[in-house]
């Protein structure tokens, strides 16, 4: 059972002579998940102002705190005057800081233990970040936290170690902000001023090995150990850590405690000689693979418009499905957003999957040189659609050697060619015939075309025949969702989308106009929701007793509509490409009815939906389904079994798996 207890801070003299000290209360928990080990001698108004920040920035994290005191002869040889409730370990003799550090562990009672300089101050959210990818991530053996100086620069983004031995800061007094300090990853140590490693691994490898003491190459030699278990070593660049490095043992590597930086050099080089020389590469050498232990992964970069607001439209969530689909592949993941943006918090979110955004300066010159400096390291490149694509296409294959693939999302000149057969707007050729060149230009330079389209893919097969063309399903799912509620339980119809995309409007305006009036007829109660980002005036205007525009929803709200709503529609009347609101509909099991655009492209799907392409014959397809629950189940288990044998992870897997 947790019982906490919140921070006081009363201003009072514990005796006199003595500055005022704010007296500290830490929280107390029964079964802390984290120990917080800090290991001191004297300088307490570091130990002090450490512990302060520990209590103002960690919240709704179960923590003890653990002080090993090497016999302080200041301020800290009475903490427990000013701080409590912790655990105090106060030596009879001096043992050192890694004896120290395997003291505290030895008392320690959390699932996790977390070894911190007394000369740190953490930051909101510090420990949580660690805690939380610990939890997901079984494989992590131990994670630490990015370090900074007071001044605000960069003191380390994880630690790479050279085949010489030589351990190195990456990123040392750089600007903590920049890209490749920002992204989750695997390092070759974490340094000892903030890390926190299983507590049962921990005892499994015996803790700081002690030929290391009293300091330096400890840190480094236990990720070593839980390496050589199987486990990872990760940076997280959410945790953030102030460090006043060389308080404890200053800088001056010939004289104190700070000359074993020296010799435990030598002892690490020798004791690990061998998995040097395989695994690390020549000091300074190739640091692109050194600073995130990459040098075994294949390397694709993906470039789109932007980073995927994968809720808003269903571009964005096919290439955010692929994203993760390619770091579970293993492959060392970085992206490029074309429009320099980094939304929050779909940013952070790629992030913490351990994917790099490239992002620097406002202009493209920063994405080209960042292509020719790494053009030796990049196996693939995923480009996607034709505006985006062809301003990078050449310079990619003038100077990698990266395998090129394109995915379009569907064939834009085709949409605007079939709009142009609804409204008779000479723009819209032009328009068509503009995308044509683009896409035409895409396939001929593309090593691999993509394509969700079975028939897109028809069209690219009889144009470029001798380019390799490959069905790639649009979206994927783990599995089908669960039906929840019974239709007697539902009620009203749905309509998904976003209305960035011109035919989500026109749709939905034809279906409100020409439909929906003739269900009424049948169905006078029932209700329309209609949910999709930035729904334009003509959208809202809809609106009604009858209408109801929700606009943008969460992915929470919209798997409510989806369970409390009988079927789906799909009035789309030009289009190209494979329709994600149609895939996601069944997903959720949920029985629709489209006209062909809004099928257009799905292999086999005629058995499971029959396109209805006039006003009447929608309105009467609605009509038949509606309240015929035997029916309504026959078109939900038909959904469900179609996107289970299409749009599997293990399909999409095949496909890329193919395409490479």
């Amino acid at each position: 059972m947790k019982r906490r207890r919140s921070l006081r801070l009363k201003r009072r003299r514990i005796h006199r002579g003595v500055p005022p000290i704010g007296k500290l209360t830490v929280p107390v928990w029964e079964h802390p998940l984290v120990s917080i080990i800090i290991p001191v001698y004297n300088k307490w108004d570091y130990t002090y102002r450490c512990l302060v920040s520990i209590v103002e920035h960690t919240h709704d994290i179960p923590y003890e705190i653990i002080v090993v005191d090497d016999l302080s002869n200041d301020l800290t040889a009475r903490i427990g005057q000013f701080v409590n409730p912790i655990t105090v370990i106060r030596n009879q003799v001096k043992r050192g800081f890694l004896r120290n550090c395997n003291h505290g562990a030895a008392v320690s009672k959390g699932k996790y233990v977390l070894f911190l300089n007394n000369d740190t101050k953490v930051t909101p959210g510090w420990l949580a970040h660690l805690v939380v990818s610990a939890e997901k991530d079984a494989t992590i053996g131990i994670i630490g936290s990015k370090l900074i100086y007071p001044d605000g620069k960069l003191q380390e983004a994880g630690g790479i170690v050279f085949n010489s031995g030589y351990a190195w800061n990456y990123g040392r007094l750089d600007s903590p902000d920049k890209h490749e300090y920002n992204y989750v990853k695997e390092v070759d140590y974490i340094s000892g001023a903030s890390l926190m490693i299983r507590k049962d691994i921990w005892q499994h490898v015996g803790g700081f090995d002690e030929r290391f003491a009293p300091a330096y190459s400890e840190d480094v030699d236990i990720a070593f150990k839980v390496r050589q278990l199987g486990f990872k070593v990760v940076y997280q660049p959410k945790s953030v850590v102030v460090h006043y490095e060389g308080v404890s043992h200053g800088t001056d590597v010939k004289t104190g405690v700070k000359q074993y930086q020296v010799i435990n050099h030598q002892k690490f080089k020798e004791k690990w000689a061998e998995v040097l020389q395989r695994h690390h590469l020549p000091v300074g050498e190739h640091l692109y693979w050194s600073r995130e232990r990459s040098k075994d992964k294949k390397t694709i970069v993906i470039i789109d418009y932007g980073v995927p607001s994968y809720d808003k439209d269903a571009g964005s969530r096919t290439t955010y499905m692929y994203l993760k689909l390619f770091v579970d592949m293993g492959f060392n993941v970085k992206f490029m957003p074309d429009n320099f943006v980094k939304p929050e918090p779909y940013s952070s979110e790629l992030e913490q999957l351990g994917i790099e955004i490239i992002h620097g300066p406002q202009n493209h010159n920063y994405y080209e040189q960042w292509i020719l400096q790494h053009k030796d390291y990049l196996d693939y490149v995923l480009l996607n659609r034709p505006n985006i694509s062809h301003k990078y296409i050449d310079l990619i294959k003038a100077h990698t050697r990266a395998k090129i693939l394109y995915y379009g999302h569907d064939l834009h000149y085709v949409r605007e060619l079939k709009r142009f057969g609804l409204e008779n707007n000479r723009e819209l050729l032009l328009s068509s015939n503009y995308y044509k060149s683009l896409e035409f230009d895409m396939f001929a330079k593309a090593d691999i075309v993509l394509t969700c389209s079975e028939s897109e893919k028809r069209i690219i097969d009889g144009h470029f025949p001798h380019k390799k063309a490959t069905l790639l399903p649009a979206y994927f799912f783990e599995q089908t969702i669960p039906r929840d509620k019974t239709w007697e339980q539902r009620s009203g119809l749905l309509f998904i989308g976003g209305f960035s995309h011109s035919p989500n409007t026109d749709g939905i305006v034809w279906f409100c106009r020409e439909i929906l009036p003739i269900v009424v007829q049948a169905i006078p109660g029932i209700q329309l929701f209609i949910a999709g980002s930035n729904p334009p005036p003509e959208v809202l205007g809809l609106q009604s007793d009858r209408v109801i525009v929700k606009g943008f929803v969460s992915d929470q709200e919209l798997r409510e509509l989806y369970s409390t709503t009988k079927m789906a529609v799909i009035p789309l009347r030009y289009g190209a490409g494979v329709k994600g609101k149609t895939v996601e509909a069944m997903c959720h099991q949920m029985p629709l009815v489209a006209t062909s655009t809004g099928i257009e492209g799905l292999q086999n799907i005629s058995p499971t939906i029959e396109p209805k392409n006039t006003p009447q014959a929608f309105a009467s397809e609605i009509i038949r389904l509606y309240h015929d629950n035997r029916l309504l189940d026959q078109k939900a288990e038909q959904s469900k079994q179609y996107v289970e044998m299409y749009f599997s992870k293990s399909k999409a897997l095949a496909s890329i798996q193919s395409a490479l």
